[in-house]
């Protein structure tokens, strides 16, 4: 059985694996509910769009989402980030950059 199959050895390592993984999960789901409400046009492609991040599974959402390979450059007075890959989710990721680099208001 995979659910008493721990990682570490003692009960509180353990807890603090799980405290980590719980945080972890919250991330996804908020960085999915952060995503602006489907309007205009493409509105059903939005709406599955957002429904499949939050949906989606957890290393599928770390894959596709965190381990982006990019390339940083540093020039004059700008920073600048260059996206070395594509997949699918790359759209939604812009998307969720450009909602998260201005204010967030609730």
């Amino acid at each position: 059985m995979r659910a008493l199959h721990a990682p570490l050895d003692n009960l509180l390592s353990n807890n603090a694996y799980m405290l980590i993984t719980s945080l972890a999960w919250n991330l996804k789901a908020w960085l999915a509910l952060s995503l602006a409400e489907p309007c205009g046009f493409g509105k059903e492609k939005q709406a599955t769009q957002k429904r499949g991040l939050l949906t989606m599974e957890f290393r599928t959402f770390v894959n596709s989402l965190m381990r982006v390979p990019a390339q940083v450059l540093r020039t004059g007075r700008r920073l600048v980030i260059r996206l070395l890959a594509w997949n699918e989710w790359q759209p939604v990721f812009l998307k969720l950059a450009t909602r998260l680099s201005g204010p967030l208001r609730c």
